[in-house]
C-alpha cells in the first residue's frame, strides 16, 4: 500500500500525518501541490496510490487535484464530490437545506441593491461572507444601512467575480463561543469551544480553544450533516441559538487540528490515516466484487 499526502506547507498537521504513517510501516510520498502535474488526458502514475490525502491550502488546487485523481479511480480524503459541497457556502447550505439540517436564515443576492433589501428584511445586524474563504477572511459584521452602503460599494468594484456574489446570514447571538466538531467516518471523536470577545470565533482571529463534550445530540447533528454532504473527514462548525438550539455555520473539509490534539490529546492525526486506510481496503473490494460480477456475467452459462 502506498500513500501519497499533497499539501503546500510543512504545519504541525502534516509532520503528525507523517508520523502516524511511520508508526504504522505504511510506505507514503510527500507532494508539494506547487510541484505536481496531472495528464488529464491519459491514466498517469499517480495511479501507482491506493489514496491520496490532500492537504492544500489552496481551495482551487485541492479540488482540481481531486478531480484529476478521482477520475482516474484514485480515492481522495476527501473526495472530489465533498470538498465541492464543502468548499462553496452556496452549495453547503442548499445541500443542508434539502436534508433538512438547521441553519441560520441565509439570502443570496446578485447586485448591492437586492443586497441592501435582503439585508434589512434580514434585520441588522447580519453577516455577509465570501462563498468561497476560511479563516473569518472579509467576512462583515453590517451593523446599520451605512455600513452596508459602504461594505457593497467595496465589493461592487472590486475584481474577483465572487465579490459580486451577496451570500448574507442573520447574525447569531452565539455566548461568546462556537463550537467545532470533528468527524472521521461514522465517527464524532471530539470537539472544543472557540472563545472569543470579538464576535469572530476562529481561532485563526485569535479565539482560544477549551474541550466539548460530545453529546449524542451533537453527535447525531454532526453525522447527519456529514452524510448530506457526501462523508469523509470534516469539521463542522456550530452556533449555539438561544433558541433554536445547535445550528450548523460551516463545513471545512479540510480541517486543521494543531490546537485541539494537544488540548484533548485525542489522536485525529491517527483517525485520519486509519480512515484512509480502510478507504483504501473498501476500494480493492468493490474492484473485485465488481471484476468477479463482470467475470460471472460474460462467463458460458453451458447448455
Amino acid at each position: 500500500m502506498r500513500i501519497g499526502i499533497l499539501y503546500s506547507r510543512l504545519r504541525v498537521e502534516e509532520k503528525w500525518l507523517f508520523a502516524a504513517l511511520d508508526e504504522r510501516d505504511i510506505e507514503y510520498d510527500r507532494l508539494l501541490d506547487r510541484e505536481v502535474t496531472f495528464d488529464l488526458t491519459a491514466a498517469d502514475d499517480w495511479q501507482r496510490y491506493d489514496a491520496v490525502i490532500i492537504r492544500s491550502l489552496s481551495t482551487s488546487r485541492g479540488l482540481y487535484a481531486g478531480q484529476a485523481l478521482n477520475s482516474i479511480g484514485v480515492p481522495t480524503i476527501n473526495p472530489y464530490a465533498v470538498a465541492a459541497v464543502c468548499s462553496d457556502k452556496v452549495s453547503t447550505t442548499t445541500t443542508l437545506t434539502r436534508a433538512g439540517l438547521p441553519q441560520p436564515r441565509t439570502r443570496l443576492a446578485f447586485t448591492a441593491e437586492a443586497a441592501l433589501a435582503v439585508g434589512e428584511e434580514l434585520g441588522y445586524p447580519y453577516v455577509v461572507k465570501p462563498v468561497v474563504g476560511s479563516w473569518g477572511r472579509l467576512v462583515n459584521r453590517i451593523n446599520d444601512r451605512d455600513a452596508a452602503e459602504a461594505v457593497f460599494e467595496h465589493r461592487e468594484v472590486l475584481g474577483r467575480f465572487q465579490h459580486h456574489l451577496y451570500y448574507i446570514q442573520e447574525l447569531i447571538e452565539k455566548p461568546g463561543r462556537d463550537i467545532r466538531a470533528f468527524v472521521i467516518g461514522d465517527q464524532t471523536p471530539v470537539a472544543i469551544y472557540r472563545h472569543s470577545e470579538h464576535w469572530l470565533t476562529n481561532t485563526a482571529r485569535g479565539a482560544t480553544a477549551s474541550e466539548c463534550t460530545v453529546t449524542p445530540d451533537l453527535h447525531q447533528l454532526c453525522q447527519r450533516a456529514t452524510q448530506a454532504v457526501g462523508g469523509g473527514v470534516l469539521a463542522i462548525d456550530l452556533l449555539e441559538d438561544p433558541e433554536r438550539g445547535l445550528l450548523i455555520n460551516e463545513i471545512n473539509h479540510t480541517m486543521e487540528f494543531h490546537s485541539t490534539v494537544p488540548l484533548t490529546g485525542v489522536d485525529l492525526p491517527g483517525m485520519i490515516v486509519d480512515h484512509t486506510l480502510a478507504t483504501c481496503r473498501l476500494q480493492v473490494k468493490n474492484s473485485l466484487s465488481s471484476s468477479q460480477l463482470s467475470s460471472s456475467e460474460t462467463s458460458d452459462p453451458g447448455p
